[in-house]
């Protein structure tokens, strides 16, 4: 089982927009290395995507921005795979300020296989469906008192 995924990060000066807080695209932009980071841990990154011919893509996004975030802040970016079939993958997001207690945003991507070479829709190969689990429904994804930290971006 995948389970939650957790990368600590601290917010740096380039992650700020002319408002003087984390700009809307790097959340998307932090979404990414966080769900690639996931899939570098289950072991099913993009070499063994290159390798399996087949890979994982976005097709669908779906972002809150709940509270700002400022440089200097430490946040814990978590994600966590939440359903599957055939062809998709359902996974979410939620990005957290432990210093005051904060959910910062929360996500979503549905993710599609496809065949690398052509584009195409693939159903997934037993590797992408072993690999990438749903959480057990005995979690909660947003209770950021339990720390499932792999490593700091």
């Amino acid at each position: 089982m995948s389970g939650i995924f957790d990368q600590v990060l601290e917010v740096k000066n380039e992650h700020i927009d002319a408002l003087g807080h984390v700009n809307n695209v790097v959340y998307v932009q932090w979404m990414q290395d966080v769900a690639s980071a996931h899939i570098e841990h289950l072991g099913l990154g993009l070499k063994e995507y290159l390798q399996l011919k087949h890979a994982m893509v976005a097709v669908q996004h779906q972002v809150q921005y709940r509270k700002a975030a400022f440089e200097g802040d430490k946040i814990i970016l978590r994600t966590w795979l939440n359903d599957l079939n055939a062809l998709y993958l359902f996974r979410q997001y939620a990005f957290y300020r432990p210093q005051d207690q904060t959910l910062l945003f929360t996500g979503s991507t549905q993710w599609a296989c496809i065949e690398i070479e052509t584009g195409r829709p693939k159903r997934m190969s037993p590797s992408f469906t072993q690999a990438y689990q749903p959480i057990s429904a005995e979690l909660n994804p947003l209770d950021f008192s339990q720390s499932y930290c792999i490593e700091t971006a």
